[in-house]
């Protein structure tokens, strides 16, 4: 009974342990690093930051109200605040007062920074989008170096198996005295040198899985991995079209040239805004005010006339307009206006520089496509001749026409053409996305 419990406890760890680790796809990678990328969080927050700065600005265009009460206890020579004269005496009294506001107009600055209030919640929004697509681009590329090196230690893998049993027939015929030892050493040593090589790509396997579970802001490394999978270069047209249409298309789509370009509208409105104080402000107001003594007396009755009585008998209503004239103040406003102009050139300038930098992105994606084209191909080609130079290596060796080291050369051939196909082929499959990318297609491996 304690043996079935002990398997069965047993089964149960290996269950939970196998469970804990997570095998996860490209889309979900992608969807969980946009949804818990602390930068994300952030240019989340500055969005509502722009949105609160948008109801400021409509809450220009709104009177304002203020009311205030005060009471106050008086001994002596005082001023009674319902009558105007001076009594002797202790006096208590109270007052109260609501005033209401607003601008008629400022030069219309209300109504810029309203525009511009609009125009930067606009902005924060394309720089939060673009954001989202920069890590969506270095998550796919991350993940593909993870396959990648995956795929690269699975060849290293199969080559090592493979050397293990031409050590192992070599033996055989060495103990037999058919071959020199020699032989055996030399494959011994090709055999070490390729253990190391899995040793070295287990451990770019374990870097590369860290760097995207950096990415995707996950600690448990030791738990985290991407799903098995393996994905061919995927059929695509996008060389169909040239870099200047790629580029003609991304400029109608692309969150940061948008973003650059609401920068620009941006500084117009500032530089609009600035202007606007060399104008005149016109504002009008409207007040209601009321008070009470204990000392105020009823002619008739002789006695205090009643809180509520006196804050109907001694009310009033103030109203009226001012108007305040900029004349001098220090430079200030005219510097202010240089200082915007300046901004507003800056942004332009910018503006022009991130749509050069854009051009000079997709022609070099568009080489990178090409190039990694051919030597995709070639390496294909290559490794195609090194298996055949290499097989026929292997019966030259297995009839004693080799010797080990010559054969193991041939192997080392093999090998490094199988790398090569290896990085070619996942370069060229993220170039093509890069590509494809700023044409406005979604990155997907299938």
């Amino acid at each position: 009974m304690k043996i079935k419990i002990t398997l069965a406890l047993c089964l149960f760890a290996i269950v939970i342990g196998t469970a804990q680790v997570r095998k996860w796809t490209l889309e979900e990678c992608v969807t969980y690093a946009v949804d818990n990328n602390l930068t994300i969080e952030q240019f989340e927050l500055d969005l509502q930051n722009a949105q609160i700065d948008r109801s400021d600005a409509l809450g220009n265009f709104i009177p304002n109200l203020n009311g205030q009460i005060s009471t106050s206890g008086n001994t002596g020579l005082i001023l009674d605040p319902t009558t105007n004269s001076l009594v002797t005496g202790t006096i208590f009294s109270a007052s109260g007062n609501v005033t209401s506001g607003l601008t008629l107009f400022d030069g219309l600055r209300n109504i810029y920074q309203m525009n511009r209030a609009r125009l930067n919640e606009v902005a924060n929004q394309y720089r939060l989008d673009n954001l989202i697509d920069d890590i969506r681009l270095n998550v796919a590329n991350a993940y593909l170096l993870v396959l990648s090196n995956k795929e690269s230690l699975k060849v290293f893998e199969a080559q090592f198996a493979v050397t293990e049993q031409d050590m192992k027939r070599t033996k055989e015929l060495v103990d037999s005295g058919v071959v020199p030892r020699g032989d055996l050493l030399e494959i011994e040593a090709t055999a070490a040198n390729q253990e190391q090589q899995i040793v070295d790509g287990l451990n770019q396997v374990t870097l590369s899985l860290i760097s995207l579970a950096q990415l995707l802001q996950i600690t448990d490394y030791e738990n985290f991995d991407i799903a098995d999978e393996e994905f061919a270069v995927p059929t695509s047209d996008i060389l169909n079209y040239s870099p200047k249409v790629i580029f003609d298309k991304a400029l109608t789509f692309r969150n940061d040239i948008k973003f650059s370009a609401a920068n620009v509208d941006l500084a117009e409105k500032d530089l609009q805004i600035a202007r606007g104080a060399i104008f005149p402000t016109i504002g009008a107001f409207i007040n209601y005010n009321t008070r009470y003594s204990d000392q105020t007396l009823d002619p008739l009755t002789g006695q205090t006339i009643p809180f509520r009585d006196q804050v109907y008998l001694n009310d009033g209503i103030s109203y009226g307009a001012q108007v305040n004239i900029p004349i001098f103040n220090g430079f200030s406003t005219g510097n202010n206006i240089k200082r915007s102009q300046i901004s507003l050139e800056k942004a332009r300038l910018q503006f022009e520089q991130d749509k050069l930098d854009l051009e000079n992105t997709i022609n070099v994606a568009y080489v990178d496509v090409q190039s990694f084209a051919k030597s995709y191909e070639a390496a294909q080609k290559t490794l195609e001749a090194r298996k055949l130079a290499y097989d026929y290596s292997k019966e030259r060796f297995d009839v004693g026409l080799m010797n080990a080291f010559d054969f193991s050369q041939a192997q080392a051939r093999v090998d490094n053409a199988e790398a090569e196909v290896i990085r070619t082929k996942y370069n060229y499959i993220f170039r093509i996305k890069v590509l494809e990318f700023y044409f406005g297609l979604p990155i997907t491996l299938n």
